[in-house]
């Protein structure tokens, strides 16, 4: 049975006041005062307001490492803020349906930007991240301006150098000056070739590109004394020279310093921002040589890769691979050209889901993305632990 409202068993309210609430102050009665707080607690509060400052400043404090993770990746097929990263001129270009990614390396520590405690902790426990005494990756009393200054100069040279080569791959003839620099101190050019010399015949064989140059070179013996036919202050002369060794592989050097400066039948233009230094040169050649050719190299296929390019079509050992790697699968990539030089730095560290292709020249590069576009990648070199011993 339930209690009617004023029976005795449940008291009601008297009409026009509300009932106070168990524990409520009513009007009129003292407030009572605050229980007074503990010097233990007010120890407790300050200790930890201290703690958490200074872990808050041991954190972001600055340290001499740098950290380099995965960058940003481009499809040099693709566009860059809204404008097409390789645009060509005077030749008649082809769409693709692939996709031919650089990648990049992103690092902190570097003048003026210093790493933190926080930033180096997590640099160690991520797997895709590298932790370097920043003396290792940036030079001393370098400015940031300095730097980027000489990442801007690379990365001119790596355009024009992959120009150069994937124009030369496709069996074009690339005219070019070849204007001595200087002479390398110790070797046979000293006192014989003067800066400003322009070279014309090697040996009697006219000069008509670098590439040529070189495999010349290649194809000379140490020490042999070889006539150079050079315009100087206007005039033709032969100079002897006696080849020096190459510091790595066969063949000689001339022991010169030489300014190339080219005249590429197709213009070709390269537009690229925030980006720096040499390592984009492969990709660079693949995505001017896709364009210009009316089959589709990668035909569908998401294929990333790294590598200098020199304009012989060598392709150069690069830093930060594993990063770039990384990088690559985080934006789709299924295949990767590695440089065989970096083979050291790839065995053991590819992550799961990803193809590396190992690649020396440019015409490897090429024939590696023409057989994953054909779905013919079965036979590619991959880099082995023999590999990696000699790279090391």
């Amino acid at each position: 049975m339930h209690a009617q409202p004023g029976s005795p068993s449940e008291p009601a309210a008297t009409p026009g006041t509300d009932a106070p609430l168990d524990g409520a102050v009513v009007a009129g009665e003292p407030v009572p005062p605050p229980e007074p707080v503990t010097r233990r607690a007010a120890l407790l509060s300050g200790g930890l307001l201290l703690t958490t400052v200074l872990l808050v400043v041991l954190l972001l404090m600055p340290v001499p490492y740098a950290v380099n993770s995965p960058g940003p990746t481009l499809d040099t097929l693709g566009t860059h803020d809204d404008q097409a990263l390789i645009t060509i001129d005077g030749a008649e270009t082809y769409e693709s349906t692939g996709e031919l990614r650089l990648t990049t390396v992103s690092t902190t520590g570097g003048p003026g930007y210093p790493s933190s405690v926080l930033g180096v902790l997590a640099g160690w426990v991520d797997g895709t991240r590298r932790v370097l005494p920043v003396e290792s990756v940036f030079p001393q009393d370098a400015t940031q301006e300095q730097l980027d200054e000489q990442n801007e100069a690379q990365m001119v040279s790596s355009q024009e150098n992959a120009t150069v080569a994937a124009l030369e791959e496709l069996g074009y003839t690339v005219p070019v000056t070849l204007t001595v620099h200087d002479a390398v101190e110790g070797t046979g050019a000293v006192g014989v070739v003067e800066p400003g010399d322009v070279l014309l015949t090697y040996d009697g064989t006219e000069l008509t590109s670098y590439g040529q140059l070189i495999d010349l070179l290649d194809d000379t013996e140490p020490g042999t004394t070889v006539t150079l036919g050079v315009r100087r202050d206007g005039a033709d002369v032969d100079l002897e020279v006696v080849t020096g060794a190459q510091e790595d592989g066969e063949g000689s050097q001339l022991g010169v310093f030489i300014d190339p400066s080219f005249d590429p039948p197709v213009d070709v233009s390269i537009r690229i921002d925030q980006i720096g230094g040499s390592s984009a040169g492969t990709m660079f050649a693949l995505g001017i040589i896709d364009k210009l050719t009316p089959e589709d190299e990668a035909n569908g296929e998401v294929v990333a890769g790294t590598g200098t390019m020199d304009l012989n079509g060598a392709v150069g050992p690069i830093g930060g691979i594993r990063q770039k790697m990384a990088g690559a699968l985080r934006d789709g990539a299924d295949w990767f050209l590695a440089p065989a030089r970096n083979c050291d730095e790839v065995v053991g560290h590819v992550p799961d889901g990803l193809t590396v292709v190992k690649v020396a020249t440019l015409h490897e590069a090429r024939e590696a993305v023409e057989a994953i576009g054909a779905g013919e990648a079965g036979d590619l070199p991959a880099c082995t632990a023999a590999d990696a011993a000699d790279a090391g």
